[in-house]
């Protein structure tokens, strides 16, 4: 029988130096993490690299690597000498000239339980990744691990509550966001807090609508690497809610950090008895939720 609770780790990292270093720095944390309990880990966006997609260059696409390469052998490894569950973000190569925001999720044995590919593709000053990525073609999915069931969304997905709710209605029992967000240092005075404020609440919201677990992992520091330009200062903030989008664990802006919380299923189950969401949704009503803009 499935367990009824398992702990869940998101990790918080600088991740602004070069592939090989967060390699390393990245299983480092992973086992930091599972010594502490964790039985399911998630790391952020596009862990390998800077964030690269400040600028739009073709010699980026270097950056790419194709499935079941170098991430893919070392927390295959990982995950089955510790045995837990590893959420691998990376940037994959899938042939010339389509490439896409991916994620591995690896389960307790270093086999592939899942792969899943952003859908959401943003496109906004200094994350310019349309230039970059192919909207992913996996769909939405509930992945079904050792530890639990759960499902995988990146970053620009986490805006969209439509994602949300068809991974919640596949099974997920948690929402697992890496990230990579932060703010143009110019506008951090002006709009900062609102922008971080919207971003954690919107997450909240989809805990709340689903009855679901949600974690997100985001990085710190400023990546700074083009010359006449601000950066990017990722707000980092990562955080763990429950099923009403109760804050169960969370990081600060400036530190490197591993959160865990508690997946208790019979929680979640009770949450939803209580809240029956799913129960009264007015599926015959929703035809319209799949045109692009509903014309007078």
């Amino acid at each position: 029988m499935p367990k009824r609770k398992y702990k869940i780790s998101v990790i918080q990292l600088n991740l602004n130096d070069v592939a090989e270093n967060n390699l390393k720095k990245c299983i480092s944390w992973v086992r930091d993490a599972a010594s502490q309990g964790a039985e399911v880990i998630l790391l952020p966006e596009l862990y390998s690299s800077h964030y690269f997609c400040q600028s739009e260059d073709v010699e980026n696409f270097a950056l790419a690597e194709p499935l079941y390469s170098t991430s893919f052998i070392a927390f295959s490894e990982l995950a089955k000498e510790l045995g837990v569950v590893i959420i691998v973000p990376f940037f994959e190569k899938r042939m010339a000239g389509i490439y896409h925001n991916s994620a591995y999720i690896i389960d307790t044995d270093g086999t592939e339980a899942g792969l899943y590919r952003k859908m959401h593709i943003p496109d906004d000053p200094h994350f310019y990744e349309k230039f970059y990525f192919t909207p992913g073609d996996l769909g939405f999915q509930a992945i079904e691990t050792k530890k639990g069931t759960v499902g995988t969304l990146i970053c620009w997905d986490q805006w969209y509550p439509e994602a949300a709710r068809i991974t919640a209605l596949k099974g997920a029992e948690v929402l697992f966001y890496p990230t990579a967000i932060g703010w143009h240092p110019k506008e951090k005075e002006q709009y900062g807090e609102n922008q971080y404020g919207a971003w954690m609440n919107v997450m909240k919201g989809h805990a709340v609508a689903n009855g679901v677990f949600v974690a997100a992992a985001n990085r710190i520091g400023l990546e700074k690497y083009i010359e006449g330009t601000e950066g990017i200062q990722f707000w980092g903030a990562s955080f763990i809610a429950g099923p009403q989008g109760e804050i169960l664990a969370q990081a600060s802006h400036d530190k490197e950090e591993i959160l865990i919380a508690e997946v208790d299923l019979d929680l979640q189950e009770n949450v939803r008895q209580n809240w029956p969401f799913f129960r009264d949704r007015r599926i015959d009503a929703f035809g319209d939720i799949v045109k692009r803009a509903i014309d007078k």
